[in-house]
């Protein structure tokens, strides 16, 4: 008996491709519009938010947390998680420290050995997922706790400080752009080029096509285990860019930081839209998502809310982006 192949409906593929996107770019429309609601509430409750100083404070803030969410964005894009971007970017710290401080090495090539710890901590995280089989929430979370011993290890638990290396915070607080820190132009420039990866590179359409169906994926003959750890050593990339912006920022860097940036960077992707399930996000989301939580941040602070209740707050949030993840799941069953 032959059995015949059965082949999808051409015009019915392309209509779920369609209402697919236009989801896409709706939550995206939704991000942008809770962006303003948000910043609208805050200017009312306080004559100070609005003032240049406090919106360069949250520029700040975002740029951070956001060189980490937009790699994270093409972990999540695959459907896997990162957990170890908030100390492994103060392990990329304190390893500038080291460079620059106690080796005295030139600033350029300290730097970029920051980042490059950055790309390492990615690359056995992608070895660990990849070719390992170790989950991917494990093996980050092993990280996380390992990035976390060796800053302290290797710091001797106390900050690292950069007054003697001339030029260091001008990265993150200079102003190539007058009025415009630098650390929000890194921010800006890294955004556009992980845009490019992620919508016009092989790296970026492999990446969703792993997070749409990995089978099938492997089955056309990519290679799914190298282009996964491709993926994982370029969110570590975003990881050290992240620490070098950090120390910079602080002029030292800081040990005990790290811990609840990693939540910060995921919820900061899924609000832009990407799904947690992986084959679907938009650089441009994660920007707006950073943009929100830094938002949320700075005005409950301004407005004197307790610390206890901003992480309650924040907690909402990250809880409200999965719910609408999930939401968003069930429609496009």
């Amino acid at each position: 008996m032959t059995t015949a192949t059965t082949f999808p409906d051409a015009p019915a593929a392309t209509r779920g491709g369609l209402r697919s996107r236009y989801r896409q770019q709706l939550q995206q429309i939704l991000a942008f519009g809770g962006l303003v609601v948000i910043f609208a509430f805050f200017s009312v409750a306080s004559p100070y938010f609005l003032e240049w100083a406090n919106v360069k404070g949250i520029l700040l803030a975002t740029a951070v947390t956001g060189i980490m969410a937009l790699g994270a964005t093409f972990v999540i894009v695959t459907g896997g998680i990162d957990l170890s971007v908030g100390t492994g970017m103060t392990l990329c710290s304190v390893m500038t420290g080291v460079f620059l401080t106690n080796l005295g090495l030139p600033l350029v090539v300290g730097v970029l050995g920051g980042v490059a710890t950055g790309a390492l901590l990615g690359l056995v995280n992608g070895l660990n997922v990849s070719f390992l089989r170790i989950p991917p929430f494990i093996a980050t979370l092993a990280m996380m706790m390992v990035a976390q011993g060796l800053s302290l290890i290797i710091s001797g638990t106390k900050p690292i400080y950069f007054s003697d290396v001339a030029g260091f915070s001008q990265i993150a607080l200079g102003e190539l752009v007058p009025g415009l820190p630098n650390a929000v132009l890194i921010f800006f420039v890294a955004a556009l080029v992980a845009g490019a990866l992620l919508s016009k590179s092989l790296l970026g359409r492999y990446a969703l096509s792993i997070g749409s169906n990995e089978e099938a994926t492997a089955i056309s003959g990519i290679p799914v285990r190298r282009w996964k750890v491709a993926v994982y050593t370029l969110a570590g990339l975003f990881t050290g860019l992240a620490g070098v912006v950090m120390a910079s920022r602080l002029n030292s860097a800081q040990p005990g930081l790290g811990l609840g940036y990693e939540l910060e960077a995921i919820a900061a992707v899924v609000i832009g839209g990407t799904s947690l399930r992986g084959g679907r996000g938009t650089i441009l989301g994660t920007v707006i998502g950073a943009l929100i939580m830094s938002t949320l941040t700075n005005g409950l602070r301004i407005m004197s809310i307790p610390q206890e209740w901003q992480k309650v707050a924040v907690g909402v949030v990250i809880l409200l982006a999965v719910f609408t993840d999930i939401l968003r799941r069930g429609k496009d069953a």
